[in-house]
């Protein structure tokens, strides 16, 4: 049983399309139908301006879902920085994904790059989604276990 209305997401990804001026690129979305433990994820060929946006369709972890769709379209625009940042690392130390320095760097790097995705979704959620609320998702979960013990 699907928990998304397929025909619902595909109008957000649309729309969001459009107002993130993400006309010029082939996005496609596909649900997710088995355990997983993410909400949404975004593949992406930046060469040939294609995406696929993923969508947990099976157990979702955040409730706002036009904000999940919105976070996935922002990191197609900010793929580009993306890449270049991972490939100075990569040219600053090495390659070797156990070198502490490089660990260290790309880790900081990628919680300083969904921490701005989301910081931006919020604002456009706040400006133009017709759910605005804030999804506590994963910490509403880690609260309820801490004071149910």
């Amino acid at each position: 049983m699907s928990v998304f209305n397929s025909g619902e997401l595909r109008g957000y990804l649309v729309k969001w399309q459009d107002i993130l001026r993400l006309r010029d690129w082939d996005i496609k979305l596909e649900l997710v139908t088995k355990e997983w433990r993410k909400t949404g994820d975004v593949k992406i060929d930046r060469a040939d301006k294609v995406a696929i946006v993923l969508i947990n369709d099976c157990n979702p972890k955040q409730t706002n879902i036009e904000a999940v769709i919105i976070h996935e379209l922002i990191h197609i625009k900010l793929w580009g920085m993306d890449q270049m940042i991972e490939s100075l690392l990569h040219a600053l130390y090495g390659a070797d994904e156990s070198d502490p320095k490089l660990e260290f760097a790309y880790t900081q790097f990628m919680e300083l790059l969904e921490v701005t995705a989301q910081d931006l979704t919020k604002g456009y959620a706040e400006l133009g989604a017709e759910d605005k609320s804030v999804s506590y998702g994963r910490i509403q979960k880690e609260a309820d276990e801490e004071w149910k013990k």
